[in-house]
């Protein structure tokens, strides 16, 4: 077999209502909140055994973002991407960078707006 370059397995617009944000009322009442992961990782051994537990299990990457829109309050959306990336980090020691994006929808302020989004990223020094 040839070798493999870095895999990106994406998953795309995991909506949750949740409860973050300054104000008060934002904790009290949630909102809506779509989140994006994108995941790079060697896909060399998934590939040559044809296995999920050499895969990138996204089901479980997709838990890791629950945990923390779901358990917990932030108030900042930037906190929450760190949060995510560092969960997800943990979870797989074979990824070797991850970014994330989460769209918070009906941003309560009197402009009129679609959302506001933030976008991190994080990488795994493998030296």
């Amino acid at each position: 077999m040839k070798k493999t370059s870095l895999a990106k397995l994406s998953i795309k617009n995991v909506e949750f209502y949740a409860y973050h944000g300054v104000k008060a009322e934002e904790k009290k009442l949630g909102g809506k909140y779509e989140v994006d992961l994108d995941l790079y990782y060697n896909s060399k051994n998934a590939i040559i055994r044809d296995d999920i537990n050499d895969a990138l299990n996204y089901e479980e990457a997709i838990f890791g973002i629950s945990e923390v829109l779901n358990y917990d309050s932030y108030n900042l959306i930037e906190t929450m991407a760190n949060e995510i990336l560092n969960i997800t980090m943990d979870k797989f020691e074979f990824l070797e960078k991850a970014t994330v994006r989460i769209r918070k929808i009906n941003v309560p302020m009197r402009r009129v707006l679609d959302y506001i989004e933030i976008e991190q990223s994080i990488e795994r020094n493998l030296e």
